[in-house]
């Protein structure tokens, strides 16, 4: 049977995008200025800074404000308990790379999960002064315009968006996987924001996403995007060395996009 839509979920799309577009302000406004407190995370070129920790914060509080019994996790490490069943997935800055290096390519990613999966997703990019909305059964928007993705082209006429992880071995094996992809369809686009790449697939801005070793407040939010587009997404499972992934398109192309993806893995 498929995810019902919880009675407060208009509610809740309300709240992410406050939230969302409230971070989306601080971050401009800090892009205009020096990056301070900067420092590596998993690797020397995986970065954070102040903005990502005051983004988040700012998040986090506006939840906690109003939905205090729900559970938070947060890239940045704001993890809350919560006992409602409800909990908030928040990358309050996704593309921090772009942002501090002045790339206009960015955006703040809010969304609630339930036992059944994701009910709400808001990508919100400060930079176009664009903001993407789904609610689980209820459609996907831009700035409240309904986004469907109508057919797909061939395989070899598809453009795709991918992304690459911060561990050297697998950006290696991410670049190899690449090179058996990239002849077989129109090109690839590498943009530097996992949740855009999808809120884009949405808007039919590309026709199919690739990566792996992403967390789920990378995805949660554009995922539900996607689905509630029309579009497809799919699991891949951790294999070869690489860690699991995400596979999302327009419908059409779900199936040979993932015949050519499980080929490129070996």
């Amino acid at each position: 049977m498929p995810a019902t839509d919880p009675p407060n979920a208009a509610e809740l799309l309300d709240l992410a995008s406050r939230a969302a577009r409230a971070a989306g302000a601080l971050l401009a406004g800090r892009a205009l200025e020096p990056a301070t407190g900067v420092s590596a995370k998993s690797s020397r070129t995986d970065l954070v800074s102040d903005a990502d920790r005051d983004a988040e914060a700012l998040i986090v509080a506006a939840i906690r404000a109003e939905r205090p019994g729900d559970a938070i996790t947060a890239e940045e490490g704001a993890g809350v308990a919560g006992g409602s069943g409800l909990r908030w997935l928040v990358d309050p800055l996704d593309g921090t790379i772009n942002y501090l290096w002045g790339i206009p390519h960015w955006c703040v990613s809010v969304a609630a999960a339930d036992a059944e999966g994701t009910v709400v997703g808001v990508v919100h990019d400060p930079s176009r002064g664009e903001t993407f909305t789904a609610r689980r059964g209820a459609g996907a928007a831009l700035d409240g315009r309904p986004l469907r993705l109508e057919g797909a082209p061939p395989l070899a006429e598809a453009l795709l968006a991918t992304g690459f992880n911060y561990a050297t071995e697998e950006r290696a094996r991410q670049a190899a996987r690449l090179t058996h992809v990239l002849p077989r369809v129109r090109d690839v686009r590498r943009f530097g924001a996992a949740a855009l790449d999808l809120a884009w697939l949405a808007a039919g801005r590309v026709d199919g996403y690739l990566e792996t070793g992403l967390s789920p407040w990378d995805w949660a939010a554009g995922a539900l995007l996607v689905t509630e587009a029309g579009g497809a997404v799919q699991d891949l499972p951790a294999r070869g060395g690489s860690p699991a992934g995400l596979l999302a398109s327009r419908a059409p192309l779900a199936g040979p996009l993932r015949e050519l993806v499980d080929a490129s893995s070996g």
